[in-house]
C-alpha cells in the first residue's frame, strides 16, 4: 500500500491532460492537489475531431454551456457517419446515433421490420425509420423537447480538438488546477517499490506526487518508456498504421455528420467545422505507399486546401496494463484505435470516469488497479472488434487489401457475434461495449449481412396489425421534420454567431 494520495499530477496536457484534468478538478476534494505539466514544444495529434453522445454527460458535468462550447470550439452537430463505399464501391449507409423504430416488445424492432419486409408489408428501409437518418438525408438539427422516445434523436460534436483543449484549459484553471509550462527531462522512481515519485524538469524544477496520469501522447513517457508496460498490438486484425491529415476550406452547406469514405486501401474521413472542414486518409504502408495516400486524399477533396497534408504514424493496440504501480494511462498513452467510428476522445472520458470512481484515496490498492485494467481491456477490446466488423465485412475485390481483410482470421467473440445475427438476427451485447444493439444492427446490414431468421415473438401480431404499425411508426418519425432547421441555420440561431 501506497501513502495516501494527496498530489496528483498529469504528464501532459491536450485534449486528455486537460480532460482529465478539468473533472477529476470537479470530483476531488480541494485537499487533493491537481498539477498538470506541459510543454509548448510538443505538438499535438489533433485528428479527433468527431465525438460520440457521451460527450455532452462529460460536458454537462462540468457546468459548460453549450453554445459557449459551440463557438469557441468551431463545432457542429454530428448525428451520424456515412460509410462510403464500404460494402461495394458507389454504396453507402448510415450508422446514426439514434435507433430505428420503436420498441414493439420483447424482441428489437429490426425483428418485426425484418418479418415486413418478407412479407412485403414495407418497402421502407430500416433507416427510412430512424429520425437521425431522416434528418441526416435532409442536412437539419433542432432540439426537440420530448420525453417521447418515438423523438428522442441522440447527438454528439465535431469540433477542432486542440482548440477543446484550451477550452478545457481555462474550465480546469478556474476550478483550480495548477499548470507547469515544462520539459520532463527525467522521471524519479522508488528504488524499492519502482513507484514513480516526481518528474524533473528541464528547469531543474522537481515536481513531486502520489498519483501521476500518463496524457504524453503515443510516447508513453510514464508507462512505456519508465515502467516499462508491454504494448500489445492488433495490427494483425487492423494493419492500418499511417494517416494524412489536411485542412480544407468549408462548404456553404454543413452536413450534420462525419464522412467515411472507403479507398482501395483504407479510408478517409470529412469532418465538417464551422470555419473548415478536417479531412484525412487512413492507410497501411503494407498495401499502399505515403506518395499514393497523399494523391489519394488530395485528389478527393471536396474543397480547397488550407496546408500541406501532416503525416501521422501509428501502431493499432493498446497497452497491456492501463493502470501500473501508480500511473494511470489516458488517451494516446494508454493506446491506439483508429478513428474509424470516433472513440478516441470517449476513450479518455471513460478512462477518467473509470479512474474517478475508483480513486485510490488511501493509496494504490491491486484490487482496484486489476478492476480498472479488467474493465479497461473489455472496453478496448470491443470497440476494436466493432472497428473490425467493417474492414472484415466487405465484397470488395479491387485491391489486395480488402480481399485479406476478408479472408483473416478475426476474434472468437467477433465471429460469434456475426454469426449469431446472420442466422437469427440476434443482438448479445457485454457490459462495456459502448456501442448497442441499434449500433450493431445498422452496420452488419450496412456491410451487406442479411440475417436468415428473425425472433418468433415478431410473428405475434397479424399481417394487418403490422403493417398499421410498421406505416404509424414511418409516419410518426416524419413529424418533428417540419420543425427542423437546415444545420447552419440552427447553429446560427442557436450560438448566435
Amino acid at each position: 500500500m501506497q501513502n495516501p494520495v494527496r498530489k496528483l499530477v498529469i504528464a501532459g496536457g491536450g485534449t486528455a491532460g486537460w480532460m482529465a484534468a478539468s473533472l477529476l478538478r470537479k470530483t476531488l476534494p480541494k485537499h487533493i492537489h491537481i498539477r498538470l505539466v506541459e510543454s509548448e514544444e510538443i505538438g499535438i495529434v489533433g485528428v479527433g475531431e468527431a465525438t460520440i453522445p457521451p460527450i455532452q454527460t462529460f460536458n454537462q458535468f462540468l457546468g459548460i454551456d453549450e453554445k459557449a462550447f459551440l463557438k469557441e470550439t468551431h463545432a457542429t452537430i454530428k448525428l451520424a457517419i456515412s460509410f462510403e463505399n464500404w460494402r461495394v464501391p458507389g454504396e453507402k449507409y448510415l450508422h446514426t446515433f439514434g435507433a430505428p423504430g420503436a420498441q414493439l416488445g420483447f424482441s428489437g424492432f429490426h425483428h418485426y421490420w425484418m418479418r415486413g419486409k418478407k412479407e412485403g408489408l414495407t418497402d421502407a428501409s430500416l433507416w427510412d425509420y430512424d429520425l437521425n437518418a431522416l434528418c441526416c438525408d435532409l442536412g437539419k438539427f433542432n432540439k426537440i423537447n420530448t420525453q417521447n422516445p418515438m423523438f428522442d434523436m441522440q447527438y454528439a460534436y465535431h469540433f477542432d480538438s486542440a482548440l477543446y483543449g484550451k477550452f478545457l484549459r481555462k474550465v480546469a484553471e478556474q476550478l483550480g488546477v495548477v499548470r507547469t509550462e515544462g520539459m520532463i527531462e527525467h522521471v524519479r522512481q522508488d528504488t524499492d517499490t519502482g513507484f514513480i515519485t516526481a518528474l524533473q524538469l528541464k528547469s531543474g524544477e522537481v515536481i513531486e506526487g502520489d498519483l501521476f496520469i500518463d496524457c504524453t501522447g503515443t510516447r508513453a513517457l510514464l508507462s512505456q518508456k519508465t515502467l516499462g508496460v508491454n504494448y500489445e498490438d492488433w495490427s494483425h486484425w487492423l494493419p492500418a498504421d499511417s494517416a494524412l491529415a489536411v485542412p480544407s476550406k468549408r462548404f456553404e452547406s454543413t452536413l450534420p455528420y462525419t464522412r467515411s469514405i472507403a479507398h482501395k486501401v483504407g479510408w478517409q474521413w470529412r469532418i465538417p467545422l464551422t470555419h473548415r472542414n478536417g479531412n484525412g486518409i487512413v492507410y497501411s504502408s503494407q498495401y499502399m505507399s505515403d506518395d499514393e495516400a497523399h494523391n489519394t486524399l488530395m485528389g478527393n477533396l471536396d474543397s480547397e486546401a488550407l496546408d500541406t497534408p501532416r503525416k501521422i504514424s501509428f501502431r493499432t493496440g493498446r497497452t497491456e496494463q492501463q493502470w501500473h504501480k501508480n500511473v494511470v494511462s489516458i488517451g494516446l498513452s494508454s493506446g491506439f484505435l483508429e478513428p474509424l467510428e470516433s472513440t478516441s476522445i470517449h476513450l479518455i472520458q471513460s478512462g477518467i470516469v473509470r479512474l474517478m470512481k475508483m480513486f485510490p484515496n488511501h493509496g494504490v490498492q491491486q484490487s482496484i488497479v486489476d478492476l480498472y485494467n479488467a474493465e479497461s481491456k473489455h472496453e478496448f477490446e470491443t470497440i476494436r472488434d466493432f472497428i473490425i466488423l467493417h474492414y472484415h465485412v466487405n465484397e470488395r475485390d479491387d485491391s489486395d487489401f480488402w480481399r485479406d481483410m476478408r479472408a483473416m482470421s478475426i476474434p472468437e467473440r467477433l465471429k460469434q457475434k456475426i454469426e449469431a445475427f446472420r442466422t437469427t438476427s440476434a443482438i448479445f451485447n457485454e457490459n462495456n461495449d459502448i456501442f448497442r444493439d441499434a449500433s450493431w444492427v445498422q452496420v452488419m446490414m450496412g456491410q451487406g449481412i442479411t440475417p436468415v431468421d428473425y425472433h418468433p415473438s415478431a410473428d405475434l401480431p397479424d399481417a394487418a396489425t403490422l403493417k398499421q404499425t410498421l406505416s404509424k411508426i414511418y409516419d410518426a418519425k416524419r413529424q418533428p421534420l417540419e420543425k427542423m432547421l437546415a444545420h447552419d441555420e440552427f447553429l446560427t440561431r442557436y450560438t448566435g454567431a
